[in-house]
């Protein structure tokens, strides 16, 4: 996923020069799709068998299909891998006849342990029956599944390194004069969006340090945004309402209670607030923070769905955001929830 918010240091891992990582509790995402397309290859490629029956060896591999990645959240890692591959193999019999066949793997992933991997093995079409087949059934799937496992473990304990830096003042955040240096606002997405600032009170105080003060009259910005997604209406509507479908395309645990005065909780607590208002398939109303934002104080967010057949345009209206908050916060929707939504379910 995205950095939300990126070059906010509440969002994504900064570096100093003794590269030390400020926080230690952002989100961060390292691509090791490559890494374990080659790794896998060699992995694999690499099993060999032998018994009475004579040798087995996989030769090639000739599907290889899904991606990974690692991700640091608050200073822990997180991994996600997806794989459908398809090798071949060679027999050689002890009489000296030859055979192929093919090796099939269709749920390598984080959601299944070592021991749960599909593994099949078959003859290819072409060839006839030889106990060589029995031999990469009994001996054969074994060391596959074990080539599988040696990958996730060396992808958990040595492609990880570096994910996590360490911090200059242990679990202590940083002081608010250095959160505020580190701010380095982007540029501005392609999405057409229009900016307002007000002044707004912050609702009540609160006892306990916070980023900005409470109880006083902050200044405030709203935004618009505008998005297509390739389903119907009521799909997307459920997409945003339903926990299920949110703790899919965020990647976390979220608590989502889809009715009107439901409140809703996602990664890592980082973002809460409340549905105050739904109309099935149409509009979704919600009072919507950010945790470091001034105690109490929310933004009023609407997301407005309008059906064209086979394409959903969505409206959505930002209002009472922070100043200062208000290009994290458009970049945030934009990346963790749009385009999550469009890469998770291919809206």
């Amino acid at each position: 996923m995205a950095k939300w918010g990126e070059g906010d240091p509440r969002w994504i891992v900064e570096e100093r020069a003794d590269a030390t990582n400020v926080n230690n509790w952002h989100w961060t995402e390292r691509d090791v799709s490559s890494w374990s397309s080659e790794h896998l290859r060699k992995l694999l490629l690499s099993v060999r068998v032998e018994g009475p029956e004579g040798v087995c060896q996989v030769t090639d591999i000739n599907k290889l299909d899904g991606e990974a990645s690692i991700n640091n959240r608050k200073g822990k890692l997180f991994f996600f891998y997806e794989w459908q591959l398809r090798a071949n193999w060679l027999g050689t019999a002890s009489s000296g006849v030859k055979y192929r066949g093919t090796v099939d793997v269709s749920n390598l992933s984080d959601e299944n342990d070592e021991d749960d991997l599909d593994i099949s093995v078959s003859l290819c079409k072409d060839q006839p029956s030889t106990p060589l087949l029995d031999l990469m059934k009994r001996a054969g799937i074994k060391e596959v599944r074990r080539a599988l496992g040696e990958y996730v473990r060396q992808l958990k304990s040595e492609f990880s390194q570096g994910m996590i830096l360490p911090t200059t003042d242990g679990p202590k955040q940083p002081p608010p004069e250095t959160a505020k240096k580190n701010q380095v606002k982007t540029n501005k997405t392609q999405i057409s969006a229009t900016t307002k600032c007000t002044s707004s009170p912050s609702p009540k105080s609160s006892p306990s340090p916070a980023p900005c003060p409470t109880g006083v009259h902050i200044p405030t910005c709203s935004f618009n945004l505008r998005e297509t997604f390739q389903t119907s209406a009521d799909e997307l509507y459920r997409t945003f309402i339903n926990q299920e479908f949110v703790q899919v395309f965020t990647r976390s645990v979220a608590v989502v209670d889809g009715r009107r005065g439901g409140k809703f909780q996602l990664l890592d607590g980082s973002v809460s607030g409340e549905f105050t208002q739904l109309v099935p398939d149409q509009r979704i109303e919600m009072r919507w923070r950010f945790k470091t934002w001034p105690s109490e104080h929310y933004a009023t967010v609407s997301l407005e769905l309008q059906d064209r057949g086979d394409e959903t345009e969505l409206k959505m209206e930002c209002h009472g955001v922070p100043a200062g908050e208000e290009d994290s916060t458009r970049e945030g929707w934009t990346r963790f929830y749009f385009q999550a939504i469009k890469q998770t379910f291919g809206y």
